[in-house]
């Protein structure tokens, strides 16, 4: 079950990576409020005739997670793509305090080290950061929120069934960047919707439902460290589908973050008996 779970929970970050560079391609007409709004009335209508109407647990995620894009949404606009990647990425290193505090789930050695590990990887592929502007405190505010919403995913996966998590919480995302983007373009086309139908499915409804059932599987730590392969694969695909290219230093930090990521789904027994090893 671990396995299934650690390959869905790679496939979701992979997907995630995948939606960077198609939604920066259509992001150019539209509002990106407008446009989250859109896909996720896309995931709510789909999800309610599939999956029901959702919970109240379902609502507070959906606030959590609508707040959280909005202030990432709103920072973006206020500085750079790189700093805000790099700067959402500390989600990775705040999973584990919301952990304990809520889950009670304390990391190991190995995850300590990995979460290291994966942030300086991180501000190596962002291109690092030289100074700090109101953009980076709310897309700061942003990490916190989307590291709460990543613990209590798993922690409300264990009180209600999975599958009741997903309407309320889409629809609650839905109407928040609906009133955000009010006042902006709205102009949709085919290809906008497309794409916006293509992570409504599985960038939204299939990320979630998996993020609910697998991750109190392997427990938010470890989760966390699958996650930090997102930025990786969004940056192998940005290269692919909008000819990006990386210095060194950037490649080097795509090694390190993928370290991280091995290290995080290396069973721990392993390293117990590589330690009972090293003692005798």
């Amino acid at each position: 079950m671990k396995i299934v779970a650690i390959v869905n929970l790679l496939l979701v970050t992979l997907i995630w990576g995948l939606t960077f560079p198609i939604q920066k391609m259509v992001l150019v007409d539209i509002s990106p409020f407008a446009y989250n709004a859109i896909r996720f009335w896309i995931a709510t209508l789909l999800s309610f005739f599939v999956f029901g109407k959702g919970n109240k647990y379902g609502l507070i995620l959906g606030v959590v997670l609508g707040v959280s894009y909005a202030a990432q949404t709103w920072g973006l606009t206020l500085t750079t793509s790189s700093k805000s990647g790099f700067i959402t990425a500390f989600y990775i290193v705040l999973i584990p305090i919301f952990s304990y505090f809520i889950e009670k789930e304390k990391p190991n050695k190995v995850q300590i080290f990995s979460f290291l590990i994966a942030m300086i990887g991180e501000y190596l592929l962002s291109g690092g950061v030289d100074s700090i502007n109101f953009g980076d405190i709310l897309t700061f505010f942003c990490a916190i929120l989307y590291a709460l919403h990543v613990v209590l995913v798993t922690e409300f996966s264990k009180k209600s069934p999975e599958k009741d998590l997903l309407t309320s919480q889409f629809l609650m995302v839905a109407v928040l960047n609906s009133l955000f983007g009010l006042n902006q373009s709205w102009k949709t086309d085919v290809k906008i919707f497309s794409v916006a139908l293509f992570t409504a499915i599985f960038a939204t409804i299939y990320a979630l439902i998996a993020q609910a059932k697998y991750q109190k599987v392997v427990g938010s730590n470890t989760s966390a460290l699958i996650f930090v392969g997102e930025p990786v694969f969004a940056t192998i695909f940005s290269i692919i589908l909008l000819s990006e290219r990386l210095d060194m230093l950037q490649i080097f930090g795509v090694v390190l973050t993928m370290f991280a990521l091995i290290l995080s789904i290396i069973p721990e027994k392993y390293f117990r008996n590589f330690y009972r090893h090293v003692e005798k």
